[in-house]
């Protein structure tokens, strides 16, 4: 090979190269530009900064003016040479923000790099009562939703029901209820709304809905009504009937509108209701 032609073949391997970065950073900017699409942002706001929140405030390059502390009652936190500075509502990022302004305003510092860092959460609790393993008010942040709170209180007992309850405060005050039906979980005929929470929330998870059953059925006991339960799946529920059980002299005892206890025969296909109590009666023969 000529030292031309050598010449001439690194010239071509230079443009090749120069063309194939200029298609890369093409592409690079655009995916930025995908996913920094305006009003689809990939990332959920933080939750604000409340009263008894613990921060941890440091300062890029002074040490000695880092601080943990509480956000006070009137939601300002308190920070060394720049005193109380306003932060209720605010996230983590715009706090720090504004706790750097107050070092600049005050020419404490003239270009501080300063960062805010929730170490413990006490402005954002959610109450969760009822039917679940431990109740209690737990902690919760802008991603939480309803299963995320169930697994911190350990799961439901065998004893809730199907549905659950969010309640929360409208702009009026008002406590409104959000039902979800947990059936969702593991069937995929019920839908399931992962809603999220946020701090003041309360989320009640009653106790199921039971029927009675005793006379001549191998286990009579209280059970979990199940939804649409017939009579047959009662007696099924409590272990079948005895050997000296009769299937048309089966009786439920069941609360009318008014209150009253009333007894009447029903048949192995009607519906079961919350509270039924039912008797199944020897056979003559």
């Amino acid at each position: 090979m000529t030292i031309s032609a050598f010449k001439h073949f690194l010239c071509s391997i230079a443009v090749v190269c120069a063309l194939s970065s200029a298609a890369l950073a093409e592409t690079v900017q655009a995916d930025i530009g995908k996913s920094s699409t305006p009003g689809k942002p990939n990332l959920q706001p933080l939750l604000p900064l409340g009263a008894g929140d613990v921060v941890n405030v440091q300062v890029y390059g002074r040490p000695e003016l880092g601080t943990t502390t509480y956000i006070a009652e009137d939601g300002s936190v308190t920070v060394p040479l720049a005193g109380a500075v306003s932060v209720k509502g605010l996230s983590p990022t715009a706090a720090a923000l504004k706790i750097g302004a107050a070092y600049k305003s005050g020419q404490i510092l003239k270009n501080p790099q300063v960062s805010v860092m929730v170490t413990q959460s006490r402005s954002q609790l959610v109450s969760v009562l009822g039917e679940v393993r431990t109740p209690g008010r737990f902690p919760v942040d802008a991603g939480t939703n309803v299963l995320d709170l169930l697994a911190q209180a350990g799961g439901t007992t065998e004893r809730s029901g199907n549905v659950m309850y969010i309640i929360r405060a409208n702009s009026a005050g008002e406590a409104e209820r959000s039902a979800i039906d947990l059936r969702g979980l593991h069937n995929q005929q019920y839908s399931l709304k992962l809603l999220t929470l946020q701090g003041g929330d309360s989320v009640f998870v009653p106790p199921a809905e039971q029927f009675y059953i005793y006379g001549e059925v191998q286990t009579p006991n209280m059970y979990r009504l199940e939804p649409e339960m017939t009579v047959l799946q009662a007696i099924s529920r409590g272990g079948g009937l005895t050997k000296v059980a009769s299937s048309s002299r089966i009786e439920i005892k069941r609360r009318d509108p008014s209150g009253q206890l009333v007894t009447r025969k029903v048949s192995m296909n009607e519906q079961v209701l919350a509270d039924d109590v039912i008797y199944v009666k020897e056979s003559f023969f």
